[in-house]
This record gives C-alpha cells, sequence and structure tokens, in this order.
C-alpha cells in the first residue's frame, strides 16, 4: 500500500485558542490545504475547474480529536480522495506529529458544483480526471 499524500504544517501561535490549544476551526483550514495542495501535486488547478465550469464544495466536514497540539507542533497532514459511483466524494484525512502520532481525523464529503446549473455534476472523478496532469497521485 502507497504512503498517502502528506504536507507538513507548522502550528503557529496566532492559530491557538486561550487554552494554548490549536483553534477547531484552524483544523479544517489545514485540512483544506492539503486537499488543494494534494490536487495542486496531481496537477489540478483551480483555474482549470473553473474554466470547465466547476469548483469543489464541502457538504459536511468531521473532525475527530485525539490529542492537543499547540504552537510550535508540527503537523502532518495526509490526504486521499474516496471516490464511489455517486456525485460526492469522501476525503479522508489523519493529523499526526512528525513521530506518528494522531492527533486528530478530519472526514470530509464534497462535490464539484456545476457553476451556472448550481448542482453537483454527476461523476467528480471524471472532471478531476480530465485536467490532472498526474492523476495517480489523487488516485484518479
Amino acid at each position: 500500500m502507497t504512503k498517502p499524500f502528506t504536507v507538513r504544517v507548522a502550528v503557529r501561535v496566532y492559530e491557538t485558542d486561550t487554552q494554548g490549544h490549536l483553534n477547531a476551526n484552524v483544523y479544517l483550514q489545514y485540512a483544506e490545504h492539503a486537499r488543494w495542495e494534494l490536487l495542486r501535486a496531481a496537477g489540478i488547478h483551480q483555474s482549470d475547474l473553473l474554466a470547465k465550469g466547476v469548483s469543489p464544495v464541502s457538504l459536511e466536514s468531521t473532525i475527530k480529536y485525539h490529542r492537543e497540539v499547540v504552537a510550535g507542533d508540527d503537523v502532518d497532514v495526509s490526504c486521499a480522495f474516496v471516490f464511489g459511483e455517486g456525485k460526492s466524494f469522501r476525503v479522508e484525512q489523519a493529523m499526526t506529529r512528525p513521530d506518528g502520532t494522531l492527533v486528530a481525523e478530519v472526514f470530509n464529503v464534497g462535490g464539484l458544483l456545476d457553476l451556472s446549473e448550481r448542482r453537483l455534476v454527476p461523476n467528480p472523478r471524471e472532471y478531476f480526471r480530465g485536467v490532472a496532469a498526474e492523476p495517480g497521485v489523487a488516485g484518479l
């Protein structure tokens, strides 16, 4: 099994709450950053999707916290797209310390919105594959 795509993020002090923990919303920002970095590594750029008249949308996000994260920590954020047969796809992400300790998991359900019809496209995997320079990076 291949290792999932991962990006490292350094936790900055202004991203923490009054208890010194990483703010809940920032977990979601790190997750979205990793998703876009995976797409970029696959050669998929936002402008390419917009040129096709589509844009990714988030339909649902869930965070599972396992360990605290504080300013100065490094966090590795993995990202794997899981496509099925429908209009939506799942993104599974683990956030770990560099030593492999799991600190959080983020699960996202997303889709590709047709910007003129304002509806999800029927097969998002094909849209991604159609613009990807390196489709294997994103599991396409």
